[in-house]
């Protein structure tokens, strides 16, 4: 019990303060993302904000994850941390490399995979995390700095649709790499009659565009859905002012908050990279 009243404080204060107010809270305003450090090169608009640097943090976590588990030892015996990175690296290799690629392309591409797998992981865990790095801001003794506040980089499209991108070229490129351009793009296209191929061909296409599609949207949606519902919960005690609709409101946002945590962080994770592992390995294998 002491923990769950730990928990909904934490949420309370990492609440936007702007849904303070009766009728002002919009969750959507946590998804519009302020320039932090403008950078813009011609068209391309490489501004620094809240979602790049949850990035540039998960990327930092993930190595230390990575260094901390895997290449730190200490002692003779394995200790639990060195136990954790084994199981870590176990799901990593067993389930999604060994499931989805080729014995001849793990040692390329099991790196990749990986990578995915703990970094993705990082980056959800870190946006049910309470952060000082929101757009929102208090003064303290005179000096302005950010409010707490809890926010998935992967809950927004531009992020997920990045990573599926890299896939579906990385898949395209391995398979020119393995079998030749003419056997890959030849093994794209199922044997049919010639008029049909007018048909096939553009279907086939777009079956490639859905996965990038399928992938980015899979895990965007998810952190999106999950953030979305807790904000709501929560901003309902402050948009109807009203302390006795925290009794409900409240464990409910506890329950979407762990169910986040403990299920849809690491299956997503787990789903993406899995994916991932399975359309390379179908590509350099695409009679398999």
């Amino acid at each position: 019990m002491r923990r769950l009243l730990v928990l909904a404080g934490t949420l309370l204060l990492a609440f936007p303060a702007g849904a303070m107010a009766k009728g002002e809270f919009n969750p959507a305003h946590e998804w519009e993302l302020k320039e932090w450090v403008p950078i813009h090169l011609g068209p391309l608009d490489l501004s620094i904000n809240k979602a790049v640097a949850y990035i540039l943090l998960s990327a930092l976590v993930a190595m230390l994850i990575g260094l901390g588990l895997m290449r730190v030892k200490r002692g003779s015996g394995p200790t639990r941390k060195q136990a954790l990175g084994e199981q870590v690296y176990e799901i990593a290799q067993m389930q999604i490399a060994e499931q989805g690629l080729p014995a001849k392309a793990i040692g390329r591409w099991f790196p990749y995979v990986a990578t995915l797998f703990v970094f993705i992981w990082t980056v959800n865990m870190l946006g049910f995390v309470p952060l000082p790095l929101s757009d929102e801001r208090f003064e303290l003794f005179g000096i302005e700095l950010p409010t707490l506040a809890i926010f998935a980089a992967t809950s927004t499209l531009s992020v997920t649709l990045t990573l599926a991108v890299m896939t579906v070229v990385f898949t395209h490129v391995e398979g020119v790499r393995f079998n030749g351009p003419l056997r890959y793009f030849k093994s794209l296209i199922p044997e049919a009659p010639k008029p049909a191929l007018v048909l096939i061909v553009p279907i086939e296409i777009l079956s490639q565009l859905v996965r990038i599609v399928s992938l980015s949207v899979r895990l965007y949606a998810n952190m999106l859905a999950g953030h979305m519902l807790i904000l709501v919960m929560i901003g309902l005690v402050f948009v109807l002012e009203s302390v006795a609709l925290a009794v409900v409101s409240v464990p409910v946002a506890i329950l979407f908050y762990l169910f986040e945590v403990v299920i849809v962080v690491s299956i997503q994770a787990f789903i993406f990279a899995t994916l991932s592992a399975i359309y390379i390995g179908s590509a350099i294998e695409p009679k398999h």
